[in-house]
């Protein structure tokens, strides 16, 4: 499936406009000596409401900006089609395919959740819940890096972002240290749907960059963080030993 026939991809409007940001302290390129910057860093984008002004998604659509300006590629999943876990047989629908695919090809990921009843959305958990940890042979969520985020109606609190890296823990992933809650989130956003100038949104940039750094970190190392005993023994796979390597017999 080519980029071009994905049909729940939300694009991002005025994706060079930074009403917030002071430019003369961003690090554009917040990984360079870390490792290899190219090909860019491939960022999937998560959101946990449906309303048409969702501030979790006006969020992800901050970070979206933010990721481009500093040499990512990023995709935001749109999951107003998304069915229940389970409520479609072997979870064969469009929606679930897609989102399956976008994971995939993933290297990070953003997951912001507003909290409802003092925890993320369902619509946030079913979105995790229809992403195997192993998927025909392939990973759609172990060794990528993960930057959770979450927006409260009321004063601050971390009930969501709580929850969100225990998911990405049991997800396998590699969940950065620093996180993102902003609270009443509808004082932060102006009528056009972009975020004020704040330390909230100051403390997105921060997570961002070290999105950004641990992804390009962890990219060249990915496939060995993820290589298990267990599964090679499952597996009957030995490890290669140099003399394996060389094409030697072992004594």
């Amino acid at each position: 499936m080519s980029e071009r026939e994905f049909s729940r991809l939300r694009a991002v409007s005025d994706a060079n406009h930074f009403p917030a940001l002071d430019p003369r302290y961003l690090h554009e390129r917040p990984a360079t000596g870390l490792g290899p910057l190219a090909p860019a860093p491939r960022i999937l984008l998560l959101y946990g409401s449906l309303r048409e002004r969702s501030y979790s998604r006006l969020v992800v659509e901050e970070c979206a900006r933010l990721l481009q300006l500093m040499g990512c590629e990023t995709r935001i999943f749109d999951p107003s089609d998304l069915p229940l876990p389970d409520q479609v047989a072997s979870d064969d629908h469009p929606a679930v395919h897609e989102l399956r695919e976008h994971a995939l090809w993933s290297e990070g990921q953003v997951w912001c959740s507003p909290e409802r009843h003092g925890q993320i959305t369902g619509i946030m958990k079913t979105q995790v819940d229809h992403l195997p940890l192993a998927y025909k042979g392939l990973r759609p969520t172990q060794g990528r890096t993960l930057a959770v985020m979450q927006v409260s109606a009321g004063s601050q609190s971390f009930n969501s972002v709580n929850t969100l890296r225990i998911l990405g823990r049991w997800m396998r992933m590699v969940t950065i240290p620093n996180q993102s809650s902003v609270a009443k989130a509808y004082e932060e956003f102006d009528e056009a749907g972009r975020m004020k100038p704040s330390s909230y949104y100051d403390r997105i940039v921060d997570v961002m960059e070290e999105l950004v750094r641990f992804t390009v970190l962890v990219r060249p190392h990915a496939d060995q963080l993820v290589d298990r005993y267990s599964e090679r023994r499952e597996r009957d796979r030995p490890v290669a030993t140099p003399a394996d390597a060389a094409g030697l017999t072992r004594p």
